[in-house]
Parts: C-alpha cells; structure tokens; sequence
C-alpha cells in the first residue's frame, strides 16, 4: 500500500498558557487529510529549513495567520494599521520558500502565505488595502465564522496560466479575509487572478518545476461546496502524490 505524500505545514509563534508554542490551527490539518495528503508540522525556529526533513516531504503548506509579514522584509516603514508580527515565522517561511522550490516540491500558499511567496520573490505589499484609493476593503465581517468565510467578491481567472489548467471557469466568488494585498508583484511571478478592483488575488512562481500556487482567499473552509477551492486543493494533491512517486523512484528504480 503507498503511503500518503507528506506535506510540510508552517506553524505561526504563539504564547500558550505562557509557554512558546508551534501552532497550526486544525482546519488546514484536516483538508490536507481529506485529500489524501498526510501534514507534518514544521516548527518555525530561525534555521527551519532541515535538510533531512525537506529530503522527505512531498510538498508545502504555507498557512494563513492573524499576524503579517515585518515590513522591513520588503522595505517599508510599518503602517499605523499593521499591529501583528511574527518574526519567527517570517524567518522560516522566508527560507522554506526558496528550498521548496529549488527542490521541486509542490507549494501552495494561502493568504499569509501568498504574501509571503511575494516578498520571497522581491515583491512588495500594501498593508492596509482599505486605504487605497482605487481598492475596495477586503477584510471579513465582524460576523460568525460562516459569515466571514462566505463568498465576498468575484475574482477573474487570467486565461492560459495554472490556475486556469485545473478550474476551466473565468471567474468565481471567494472569500475575503484581509488587510494586506500585493502591491509590486515580486520578480519571476505571474499573477493567476484577479479581484474586480484590479488587486491580485492569486500568483504562480514562473520558473517552478511543479505546481507552484499561491492565493489571497482561504480555499482550505470547506472546499467540497466551492468547485474552485476544491480543484486547488485536488491539483496541490496530485501533485503531491507526483513528487511522492518520483521520490520512491529514485530510491528504488523498480518502484511503479
């Protein structure tokens, strides 16, 4: 029986009852297991990147989180608005980023991560999006979890890009949860859709061995009622399972 491709999960620093603590919460753990895929939690320490652990994941999961990313990572002063940090992360996501890819490893990133993926690539961000002029205000409703995770806006599809291979609509309604957005779009990333004001909603890294997919909307909130968040999540798996077969191969050239 082949074992479930193993999925690197980035973790966010929290305090808990006083004590520092690696937390991912639950609902990226379970659509990972959902699809088939089996999560590891990766601990954001500063030297994240283990060598022996990268050597055996089959992909990598960068989270969304309450916290942003320190604007000195892309050169700006920090906003009156921007108030949460996590440093720890920063620092390992930031290096996980680059070893995934150089690795070939699938990658999928969400809110946090999208922008993240970003500032990894030299990009830059917009830490209150509701200040600009020209955008609309893209952060949840002070409301129950069913109502800040319900569809908000229409994003466009660019035609021809990876998002457009696995969901063959131009368009769908996500979720918006944000106050941060892409402002430059960082060197080598190809903008995969787009909200109605003209913000990017999801990136692809050009130059990426294998599916390479980063978005601003939260696809892991029950992606089974949402045919777009669903074939995210069923093209990161594929993808996964891919690298897992190709790993076994090099070990073991007889492996099918």
């Amino acid at each position: 029986m082949q074992s479930r491709p193993l999925v690197g999960v980035i973790a966010c620093r929290r305090n808990v009852e006083g004590h520092a603590a690696h937390v991912v919460t639950d609902k990226y753990l379970s659509t990972l297991r959902d699809y088939g895929l089996a999560p590891v939690v990766l601990p954001v320490w500063q030297d994240a990147v283990d060598g022996d652990l990268l050597a055996h994941l089959d992909g990598l999961l960068l989270t969304g989180s309450y916290s942003n990313v320190e604007p000195s990572r892309y050169g700006a002063e920090r906003a009156p608005e921007n108030t949460r940090d996590d440093l720890h992360r920063d620092a390992a996501a930031l290096a996980w980023i680059p070893a995934a890819i150089a690795s070939g490893q699938p990658l999928l990133g969400i809110c946090r991560g999208f922008q993240e993926l970003n500032v990894a690539y030299g990009g830059t961000l917009h830490q209150a999006v509701q200040n600009v002029p020209s955008l609309l205000d893209h952060r949840e409703p002070d409301a129950d979890y069913a109502a800040r995770y319900a569809p908000a806006h229409d994003i466009v599809v660019e035609p021809g890009g990876r998002l457009a291979a696995l969901y063959p609509e131009s368009c769908s309604k996500v979720n918006s949860l944000h106050q941060q957005g892409i402002d430059r779009l960082g060197e080598g990333l190809c903008v995969e859709a787009r909200a109605q004001d003209g913000l990017v909603e999801a990136v692809s890294v050009a130059a990426a061995k294998d599916f390479a997919l980063a978005v601003q909307w939260h696809p892991e909130w029950v992606p089974a009622e949402h045919p777009l968040y669903h074939a995210l999540f069923e093209g990161f798996a594929a993808a996964c399972c891919g690298h897992r077969d190709r790993r076994a191969r090099a070990v073991d050239p007889t492996t099918a």
